[in-house]
């Protein structure tokens, strides 16, 4: 599964186990239709391992911790039980230890989907994956949400009450006696005394603990984002989605002077299995029913402004579509050393306003190149994030494998 993708339950009993190179503490919480719990009784985990129709189950550490759920049982007005995990080491992240998420039938054990949120690095928490009732139906969803604040920061989004530790007690204090003065002994005459040792300097005065700034998602309310490789941003403005058409230009330049570079922009089109659906590029202009389209082939990059653009209908793309991928490829077989300049932006297609933009600064000598990837959230918005992955792939055709494992 990808990032905002679904399933319909085959069980009415399933089972989420989440599996990483460290120990998880995973757990669960019953949610009514405001997205919160009743009472801390919906908050599921090892010191409160059973609740209504949802059951915590430990790994003992030598298998995943996991939530068991029975459709069947889950009490009227819950409409939907997240499953999160997090380091059972403190203050341990998630970077270079992605967890996956597999569905399971609770009652023979086969696997019905499995996630991997991509590319994680300072959440300490997430949500991955939802099991929810839509139409009378219940399905499964992957979510991928992190938390750069914890479990704590997770629970008390969904309503349960985290009490903080006390403060440890400060003693009184005590009075202060001033130190009596000595009276020197009379100094002897003619003898040698050593100098004075030299007074230390005086401690540097105490400074205040500032907490390190919250990951946080990065969206659009500022104005203009620039990202770095690997950032993601909401395409959130005033907390409403854009769901509207949006265009991804993409420009490069010949770094030495007469040298035409012949890139090739495209974008790819994935399915919540990361199954591939559709390819939109030089030689198929138009893909989805006309909701990407492609501005054609530049053969030679020189000139001002974007080179190629892909116009994404975002509000258009049918529901099969999950994720997008743009890429640019060098078909003349020109490494990208060979290339200055090479950026993608995002622009609102309807205000022509600039939303993202991503410079590539430090180039491969590769022939293939992932810029962004748009994903679908369960929220129904997408997230743009920076890639800046070069591979060995002249044409889109080989850029599909690679793409579908970066989703």
């Amino acid at each position: 599964m990808t990032p905002g993708s679904n399933i319909p339950l085959a069980a009415a009993r399933v089972t989420v186990d989440v599996a990483a190179p460290v120990r998880l503490d995973v757990s669960g919480l019953l949610l009514t239709a405001d997205g919160k719990v009743r009472s801390d009784d919906d908050f599921i985990f090892y010191n409160q391992p059973s609740g209504p129709g949802v059951t915590y189950r430990s790994g003992g550490g030598g298998a995943p911790d996991a939530i068991i759920v029975d459709t069947a049982a889950v009490p009227p007005g819950i409409e939907k039980i997240v499953v999160t995990a997090s380091p059972d080491a403190a203050g341990q992240s998630f970077q270079g230890i992605e967890p996956t998420a597999t569905i399971r039938d609770a009652d023979n054990g086969s696997a019905l989907a499995t996630f991997t949120p991509p590319r994680l690095g300072t959440e300490t928490a997430l949500v991955v994956v939802e099991i929810y009732l839509r139409n009378g139906q219940w399905k499964a969803r992957a979510v991928g949400q992190g938390y750069a604040d914890g479990l704590a920061g997770i629970a008390t989004d969904f309503g349960v009450t985290v009490e903080e530790p006390a403060p440890a007690p400060v003693a009184p204090p005590q009075p202060v006696v001033p130190p009596q003065p000595l009276t020197p002994p009379a100094p002897v005459p003619g003898a040698q005394y050593p100098a004075a040792p030299p007074v230390p300097p005086a401690p540097p005065a105490p400074q205040a603990s500032v907490p390190a700034p919250g990951a946080g998602k990065v969206n659009l309310d500022k104005g203009r984002v620039s990202l770095q490789k690997n950032q993601t941003v909401s395409l959130v403005k005033g907390g409403r989605p854009l769901l509207a058409r949006v265009k991804m230009g993409l420009g490069w330049e010949p770094a030495y002077r007469g040298a035409d570079i012949d890139l090739d922009a495209s974008v790819i089109a994935f399915g919540p299995q990361r199954n591939h659906v559709d390819s939109c590029y030089f030689g198929k202009l138009t893909i989805l029913n006309g909701a990407v389209k492609h501005s054609g082939d530049n053969l030679t990059g020189e000139g001002a402004g974007d080179d190629e653009v892909i116009v994404v209908d975002l509000g258009r793309l049918p529901q099969e579509v999950t994720g997008l991928v743009f890429t640019v490829n060098s078909f003349s077989g020109q490494k990208f050393t060979e290339v200055a300049k090479a950026y993608c932006r995002l622009v609102d297609a309807t205000t022509e306003e600039e939303l993202v933009r991503f410079d590539l600064t430090h180039a491969e000598p590769q022939t293939g190149v992932m810029m962004a990837k748009l994903i679908r959230q369960f929220t129904g918005e997408w997230e743009m994030t920076a890639m800046g992955d070069f591979v060995k792939a002249r044409t889109v055709r080989n850029m599909v494998k690679p793409a579908a494992q970066a989703l």
